[in-house]
């Protein structure tokens, strides 16, 4: 099944995930690196009672976190997309986030494949984690498929680092 299917299937906490881990392994662009987004995969464990909760404590924590030019412009997307989320527990909003962060983690990974815009090893492996995660949570709702979906997503996280670090020594 395709990405775009498994996200109009999942249910609101498959779609609150997938939507968090894209948005968690957009941060190792940021230079500061606040931990703001890991207390809303408590909020995602705890369902439609912390969600809410938990996304407006990331919202303030966001708001707080100092940043300079750099990073500013970096944090920007991410903050729109956690501005953007429904507090609603609901799939149809939810699906409609998860969409969306799901095409900003896309293009972040396109933009910095050293294929250049088409489908290289880091957006191909990108769009598999995804479509792992969601293909994980469908039908699990337990706590140790959720572990394993932010296992995911911080193996993302280190896989865009390294890429980022090659960039930055100049090996494409």
């Amino acid at each position: 099944m395709g990405l775009v299917q498994l996200i109009a299937e999942a249910d609101g906490r498959s779609l609150a995930a997938s939507g968090l881990a894209c948005l968690d392994r957009c941060q190792p662009l940021l230079d500061e690196e606040p931990d703001v987004l890991r207390p809303l995969w408590a909020g995602i464990a705890e369902g439609e009672e912390g969600w809410a909760g938990q996304l407006a404590a990331a919202r303030a924590a966001l708001d707080e976190a100092p940043v300079d030019g750099t990073s500013s412009d970096a944090w920007a997307p991410v903050r729109k997309m956690i501005a953007a989320a429904p507090s609603e527990w609901a799939a149809g909003p939810l699906g409609e986030w998860a969409a969306a962060c799901s095409d900003l983690a896309l293009e972040l990974h396109r933009e910095l494949d050293p294929a250049g815009g088409a489908c290289g090893p880091l957006l191909a492996g990108e769009e598999r984690r995804q479509i792992q995660i969601l293909e994980l949570l469908a039908g699990n709702p337990d706590g140790a498929a959720l572990r394993r979906a932010l296992d995911l997503s911080t193996e993302g996280r280190r896989v865009l680092r390294a890429a980022l670090s090659r960039r930055a020594r100049g090996g494409g």
